[in-house]
């Protein structure tokens, strides 16, 4: 370490900006999805592949920023995946056509990644492991608050400007904060130092990731079952790869002998798998079968990362003093019974009820986020900080993904490749249903891996 010491508020500050902005681009650009859509012309199938473009990518490289973080420095990474966002984002608004948007959206997954993989090892370098919790935990609600700024600003910038907007601000936000780490950041943290990067395992990595997702993305077609499995193959010969090089890109001995981070991450990888797509699923339902404005639906929208934002620093909090485990598992179950009222919705379901149901999963979603955060990188030693981080982004990115093509792929069985309209409203709200039914049933196995864990223990990292 570098004798510069950098102040843990400023870091804190940075942080939770940047995971303001990250999480406040991709909500406002799910409210003005449908103006996409009309502009480019484009079929519901095609519409949800601009959130998972951007989450394809952010998947592919966290996990090797993270470790390469480790290893160069995760003030270096951090730096340029913020470039990284800012260029996308200036450049995102000039696309003619919607193969460039994709395009810039996959590579600003890119310099997410780079974001998200280093962000919470630099808060977990930085605090103490007594105010670890809480400094995830602010950093975990910024993450909410831009997700429940981001439909109303996001609905209101789209229906005055534009979605071109959304990019502008952004990019603007960007510039502010690669300016205050070139000026006020000067520590860097590298405790895998003289480690070797694995290059052969970062390619498998990267190429298990894409091909499953990619097929799981475009199920029930005969080529995305061949892919599917393709990718599930691949990770097994990465498996068996991590486990006889010196210095693995994610060492399986992390999952083998540490239970809680295993269980604990994949207790967050079912928790986003079973709650990333209701905002994407409601957002088309209260403007195509209720017929809101973007601005009106965003509003309404705002009701989970509202209690997610308000919850999440609370929670924090608390896991620093009890079990995260316990905390966990009551939020995953106060998930489900605001999932529950949901799929039971239809063309005649009240506002008020969907709002209701929103502000329980927020709740439950606060109280599942930050513990569960907290106990995956309590349950660590300081040189896989970075790893940590990443997977816990990885995790949520992953989840994020099925619950994507979970939700695609039930309209698709509904609705085919027609367009989202109000002719086929009733097979958009069977779809609906039963993807409200699944993330349900997702979240009790969620419960059971939250519960099985095991306790944290407080030897590790920060000493």
């Amino acid at each position: 370490m570098e004798k510069r010491e950098t102040s843990k508020s400023l870091v804190l500050a940075l942080m939770m900006s940047t995971s303001f902005f990250n999480s406040f681009m991709a909500a406002a650009l799910n409210i003005s999805l449908p103006q996409i859509a009309g502009e480019f012309s484009l079929t519901a199938s095609n519409i949800s592949w601009l959130a998972m473009s951007f989450l394809l990518s952010s998947a592919m490289f966290l996990v090797p920023v993270g470790k390469l973080s480790d290893i160069v420095g995760r003030r270096k990474v951090f730096l340029l995946g913020n470039i990284i966002f800012a260029i996308t984002s200036m450049l995102s608004p000039f696309s003619g056509n919607f193969a460039t948007l994709l395009t810039l959206r996959f590579i600003q997954g890119i310099g997410s990644a780079m974001i998200f993989g280093t962000g919470m090892a630099i808060v977990a370098s930085v605090f103490p492991p007594n105010e670890r919790g809480k400094a995830i935990g602010i950093n975990v609600s910024a993450v909410y608050l831009g997700l429940t700024l981001a439909p109303a600003i996001g609905g209101y910038m789209t229906q005055l400007f534009g979605w071109r907007s959304i990019f502008v601000l952004n990019a603007g936000a960007s510039i502010i904060i690669i300016a205050t780490i070139f000026v006020k950041m000067k520590q860097e943290w590298a405790d895998a130092r003289h480690e070797a990067f694995d290059v052969t395992g970062t390619i498998i990595y990267m190429s298990a990731i894409f091909t499953l997702m990619f097929g799981f993305s475009q199920l029930p077609k005969p080529f995305a079952i061949v892919l599917t499995l393709a990718g599930l193959t691949l990770f097994y010969a990465f498996v068996r790869w991590e486990l006889k090089v010196k210095n693995p890109v994610l060492s399986m001995h992390l999952f083998a002998t540490n239970r809680v981070f295993l269980m604990s991450n994949i207790a967050a990888l079912i928790n986003y798998a079973a709650t990333f797509a209701i905002t994407f699923i409601l957002s088309l339902y209260l403007q195509y079968v209720k017929g809101f404005s973007p601005r009106d639906a965003g509003l309404i929208l705002v009701t989970q990362p509202l209690f997610m934002a308000t919850v999440a620093s609370f929670a924090g909090k608390l896991s620093d003093r009890y079990e995260s485990r316990t905390l966990s598992s009551i939020g995953m179950l106060i998930i489900i019974i605001g999932l529950a009222s949901l799929a039971f919705i239809d063309k005649n379901t009240s506002i008020f009820v969907i709002m209701v149901s929103l502000f329980i999963v927020g709740v439950g979603f606060g109280f599942f986020s930050s513990p569960n955060t907290n106990a995956i990188m309590g349950s660590v030693e300081k040189r896989f900080l970075g790893v940590a981080s990443a997977m816990t982004g990885t995790m949520r990115i992953i989840g994020q993904m099925f619950s994507m093509a979970i939700a695609t792929m039930c309209i698709h069985m509904m609705l085919g490749n027609a367009k989202i309209c109000h002719k086929n409203a009733p097979q958009f709200i069977s779809s609906s249903r039963m993807i409200f039914v699944i993330f349900c049933i997702l979240c009790a196995f969620g419960i059971l891996a939250s519960l099985t864990r095991g306790k944290v223990g407080k030897h590790h990292a920060g000493h």
